[in-house]
């Protein structure tokens, strides 16, 4: 038995270990000095409790430039199925493409993200479907800052001459607002690119000189 002046240490796997260290230094001060993980996640629905993952797609941004050799993709197997879902985002139960186990894919991800901010739109959905699925596997949340390109963009028009403004801009929105093409539009890595585009366009309208002006 544990002495009670002594807290039992969490009995997690290694690579949360590995992960949480790198949140021991803080992000660099100069934006160009970061590196952002722009993620999107293709799931069976929008439920935290009932739906699941199919797909992460990811890629890594640095010196306003996405570096397309560094991108990441898992497809997840799992049991849970929605046929509608599937005719949104194509992956079908019997994917050809190799899929991991839920932990592995988690494994996965959180080697590529460390403690990089990670950008998504509405990036909270997608933060969510990914707690979620790390408290199931007995994993604590994960520890990034996160930044969302529909808020980016709405600061964005609080600069400009731009008179009407809505309360919501999907991806297809931005997508049509900075000429993004939308050909790969609803497949995880594809919206990951389409919304990386839409964070360079938007940051530079913006104009911040520090990761802290960013993240206000």
């Amino acid at each position: 038995m544990w002495p009670f002046t002594k807290k039992k240490p969490l009995e997690l796997p290694d690579f949360w270990w590995e992960y949480e260290a790198y949140f021991k230094e803080p992000l660099p001060d100069d934006i160009a000095e970061n590196t952002f993980v722009v993620l999107d996640t293709e799931t069976t629905g929008f439920s935290l409790t009932r739906d699941r993952m199919l797909c992460i797609g990811a890629l890594k941004l640095k010196d306003n430039t996405i570096v397309v050799k560094d991108s990441f993709e898992v497809y997840i197997a799992q049991e849970h199925y929605d046929s509608e879902s599937a005719e949104i985002h194509g992956i079908l139960k019997k994917h050809k493409k190799d899929s991991l186990n839920e932990l592995e894919a988690l494994k996965r991800f959180l080697v590529y993200a460390k403690n990089h901010v990670l950008v998504g739109h509405h990036v909270m959905f997608d933060i969510n479907m990914i707690n979620a699925a790390l408290k199931r596997n007995g994993l604590p949340k994960l520890k990034n800052k996160t930044l969302d390109t529909e808020s980016l963009y709405i600061r964005t028009l609080l600069i400009s001459t731009v008179v009407q403004k809505k309360e919501r801009y999907s991806l297809d929105d931005l997508a049509k607002k900075y000429s993004i093409s939308r050909k790969d539009r609803h497949t995880a890595l594809g919206d990951a690119f389409i919304t990386a585009i839409a964070f360079l366009r938007s940051v530079e309208k913006l104009k911040p000189k520090k990761i802290k002006d960013l993240l206000r």
